[in-house]
């Protein structure tokens, strides 16, 4: 595919002169870079945003699906390497499925000399959960991804009651949430990182409390951060997220 303006495939970098690190943002399932539309316009001039764009969705609809998690983390891993400058540190920010793709990015940055990243931001989603703890499920049915996403984001969810856009989005959001289903790894890697776990006080599926389990995949410090609001908090309450992260990052 053509890679738009601003951005390669799977990078949508917002250039900000003068920034003094990058803050990769990486979305839920059935996400797109869009999600973090607002936030390079809303963040201090110190931290370039750069959104990234899961293939199967959007101007990448027809760019092949991953079908693991570590085919995934591997692809946006590449990236991120291979496509932004080493001149600036890095910062990761995932949201539910994105928070687990975030912390398999964040394993593999800190192989590459130079890299790791700075701090981990993670939302709506508990650690990983280990094969010994929970072993991989089957994929779900699309009914039964319809009901979980329902479940998450009634008004948003309308989008798919429309026939047209349903069979356009379902094949993305089949492959996101089979992926999630499969994703049990072997052991947990303890980063060198702060990592600062945030979570709606009324998100139905990640409880503050859930958020908790992070600390089992650092030696640095654990923040915990509550937002009124459910598990898509994250958009009425842009502006004090974006002031935490501003917060922690410059």
């Amino acid at each position: 595919m053509t890679a738009p303006a601003g951005g390669t495939a799977w990078l949508r970098r917002v250039p900000a002169p003068g920034a003094r690190i990058r803050l990769v943002c990486l979305p839920h399932a059935g996400g797109a870079a869009g999600f973090f539309h607002e936030w390079a316009a809303r963040t201090p001039p110190e931290i370039e945003v750069v959104p990234v764009q899961y293939p199967g969705r959007q101007d990448r609809l027809h760019d092949p699906l991953p079908a693991t998690m570590d085919e995934l983390a591997d692809a946006v891993t590449r990236a991120v390497l291979h496509e932004l400058p080493d001149d600036l540190p890095l910062a990761l920010f995932g949201h539910s499925m994105g928070s687990s793709v975030a912390y398999e990015v964040a394993r593999r940055l800190e192989n590459a000399p130079g890299r790791a990243p700075a701090r981990l931001f993670v939302s709506g989603r508990t650690r990983p959960r280990l094969r010994a703890e929970r072993a991989p499920r089957p994929a779900p049915t699309d009914q039964q991804i319809l009901d979980h996403v329902r479940l998450l984001d009634p008004a948003g969810a309308a989008v798919y009651e429309h026939p047209d856009l349903r069979e356009m989005i379902m094949p993305a959001l089949r492959a996101d949430f089979g992926l999630l289903a499969a994703y049990r790894p072997a052991r947990l890697h303890r980063l060198g990182i702060p990592v600062t776990a945030c979570g709606g006080d009324r998100d139905p599926v990640c409880a503050v409390e859930d958020l908790k389990a992070w600390a089992d995949v650092t030696t640095g410090e654990l923040e915990i951060r509550a937002f009124e609001g459910g598990h898509f908090y994250l958009t009425p309450r842009r502006e004090e997220v974006l002031a935490l992260v501003a917060d922690r990052l410059v």
